[in-house]
Order: structure tokens, then sequence, then C-alpha cells
């Protein structure tokens, strides 16, 4: 019996892309179809697009029976539109593939020998380079991994897409973790498995525009790093205790100043400053310990990951 790949591709507001999409992993499809003698199938999750991306994907399906979609009630993002392609996955090695070509469909031969001859559990990629990305944004993106790789047990490598190819034990290994706050790349890498992996020069989208802007980034990661370290509320502590000792040293060297030497206490301006700069450690502090209990909270409100408004691959609503 021949070797089953699901793709899996995350879609939002992404009509303009998908027939280049389509055709792109056609072509790779027939190829491997070829040499490998596997099958494909299509799974498009549609998170709450604006534009006619369902109607584009509902196309598809008509004419390829390997084309499935899930359409989202709503925009629950990229990660909880991987873990319901990978949910509803059926193949013995699964892809995720953004629908931008960003994630070259070539490399898919190398990925699937890597798992399926070589002895590796898992193909991955990282790009080389950044080129056509803003400076800016690159220069924050390579601190996060260096911070990322040094705070936490994930191996997370630097420039780690989440264009990969698994098999089915990998697979569902990820969908173990049902956590309703999830950061994908550091799943990846927290979970182990043998990893290969191949590097890429970086690809401009072939269409549409980037959802990813740059607070949008910060802001996720932010997600992976309370996600998978606790070394933020270790540094408030480390903190807090250091400006205890700063603090009992100044008094100590006011008492000697006003006692012994009869030194007047003054300098109302610094004095404010200090307040100032103490208040405003204090408040990062806490706000290291709202994130934590922020994604305690959300954890314990057991909502689903994601919904379905509808879908043709006879998944359950």
């Amino acid at each position: 019996m021949s070797d089953l790949i699901s793709i899996i591709v995350p879609c939002y507001n992404e009509a303009e892309a998908v027939p280049y999409f389509y055709d792109a992993i056609e072509k790779q499809a027939a190829v491997m179809r070829d040499k490998y003698g596997i099958d494909f199938e299509y799974i498009f999750i549609d998170d709450g697009s604006h534009d006619d991306t369902l109607t584009v994907l509902k196309a598809y399906a008509e004419k390829d029976s390997r084309v499935k979609y899930i359409s989202f009630s709503r925009n629950f993002g990229k990660e909880a539109a991987m873990y319901a392609g990978l949910e509803a996955s059926r193949g013995d090695y699964t892809a995720i593939m953004d629908a931008d070509l960003q994630d070259p469909p070539y490399m898919l031969s190398d990925m699937y020998e890597a798992v399926k001859n070589e002895g590796c559990d898992c193909a991955a990629t990282r790009r080389v380079s950044r080129k056509g990305e803003p400076m800016l944004r690159s220069f924050f993106a390579r601190r996060f991994y260096r911070i990322m790789s040094k705070i936490s047990k994930a191996d997370i490598a630097d420039g780690a897409r989440d264009y990969r190819l698994m098999s089915r034990k990998v697979v569902d290994a990820i969908l173990a973790m049902e956590e309703y706050n999830r950061f994908s790349k550091g799943i990846f890498g927290w979970i182990g498995f043998k990893t290969k992996w191949l590097e890429f020069e970086n690809t401009e989208r072939v269409a549409g525009e980037t959802k990813w802007s740059f607070w949008k980034l910060f802001l996720y990661s932010l997600d992976g790093i309370t996600a998978f370290s606790t070394m933020p509320l270790a540094i408030a502590s480390v903190i807090g205790m250091l400006f205890c000792i700063i603090a009992f040293i100044m008094i100590m060297v006011i008492i000697v100043k006003t006692l012994v030497f009869g030194d007047p206490v003054a300098g109302y301006p610094s004095l404010v400053c200090i307040i100032f700069f103490v208040a405003g450690v204090q408040t990062f502090c806490v706000g290291i310990v709202g994130q934590y209990l922020a994604k305690t909270y959300l954890e314990t409100k057991k909502r689903p990951i994601y919904i379905i408004r509808e879908t043709n691959g006879g998944i359950k609503i």
C-alpha cells in the first residue's frame, strides 16, 4: 500500500495566493507520485478569511477530491489552523506549508527521503537568509531565537519555519498537547524526536500581503517565551532581591551621613526619579507575573482551540 502525505495549508485572506500554491504543489505531487508512488491529500484551513478564500477552496474541492477544506467560524489564528489540520490529517506523513509559496514545494522530496529512508522522524526547514525582510524585523527575530535557545528546553533553530514533514507518531505527540495557548515552534522542539534540518534561501510571497505585522510578531514572541520558559519569573525575583539590597545599603548610607557627619537629607529631584524608576521596575515585574496568570486563566477555561463553521472533510462540527 502506498504512503499518503497530508499537506496542511493555513489560509487567512489568501484568495490570490491559493491558485499559485495549488499549481505548484500539484507539480511537485506529480513528480513524487511518479518517483515514489505516493498519494497526497490537501487540507486547507480557512481561518476566518474576509476575502474569497473559501470560495476559491470550494471551487478546487469540487474538481479535485483530494482537496479538503475546513472553514472556521472566525479568525482563530495560525496556531489553531495548524492544530485543526493535524487533527484532520489521515496521512502516514504530514506536512505544514504556507499558501504564499514562501515554503518551497520542491523541498518535499528531500523531506520525504529523510523521514522514509534516513531514519528521521521529522524533516524541518530553516531560512539561512532573510533577504527582502525589513532589517529591524530581522534583528529582533534573530534575538528572539537566541533568547529562546538560552532560556527554554525547546530546541528552536534560528530561522526555523513551521514548514516540516512529520511521521504519524510525531503528529500524534503534537496532538496530545492540547494546550489552548499554543506556540508550535516550541512544541516541535519540546517533543523531541530525530529531526533533520534542511536549509533554504528566503523567498518572497507569490501574491497578497503578509498578515504578520511587527506588533503581532512581538506578541507572538511573548507567547513563546511564557509558554516554554519560567525564566522571566526568575528574573523578576532577582530584580526584586537586588533592589531590596540596594535600598538597604542606601538607608545605611543616609543614616551614617546624617548621624556621623551631620549632613542634611536633601535631593528632592533625585528622590522623585528614584521613586519613578522603582515604581516602573515593580510594574514591569507585576506585568510578568500577570502574563503567566493570564495564560493560566485561559487554560482553565477549557475553551475549544477552534470552531468549525463548515467543511467538506467529513469532520464533526
